[in-house]
């Protein structure tokens, strides 16, 4: 499965998500509650995934994974961007797409989050 398609599909199990496309048809735009969590384009030549990250976090996926930089038209802090190419595997494109997610989730109000992000993915 190639990297976007990885990316989509986790997020069909993520209550709450929606695609939208506020940019044009270049761009899709997952969101929950209004806030964006993950964005897709090709503009760059290769199709890419956006996911927000928590900054320590995105350094370290950034030092440690040649696939992995700055976040595309972002704030270079809190954004990263996964690039094709076979060194990110489907589990850690997973994980970046929850992480993003529950990071815009834990930011709303504790009324409207249809999560919660403590607890949400965790057995036992």
């Amino acid at each position: 499965m190639e990297l976007q398609e990885r990316a989509a599909a986790r997020t069909t199990e993520l209550p709450g998500a929606e695609l939208t496309y506020p940019f044009g048809e270049d761009w899709k735009v997952w969101k929950v509650c209004g806030k964006v969590f993950m964005l897709q384009t090709e503009v760059t030549g290769e199709p890419i995934v956006i996911v927000k990250a928590a900054p320590a976090d995105g350094e370290t996926l950034r030092q440690s994974h040649t696939d992995i930089t700055a976040g595309y038209h972002m704030n270079k802090q809190h954004w990263i961007t996964v690039h094709p190419g076979g060194f990110v595997d489907a589990g850690l494109v997973d994980d970046l797409v929850v992480e993003s997610y529950l990071l815009v989730v834990e930011k709303l109000p504790k009324r409207e989050r249809p999560v919660d992000p403590d607890t949400f993915g965790r057995h036992g």
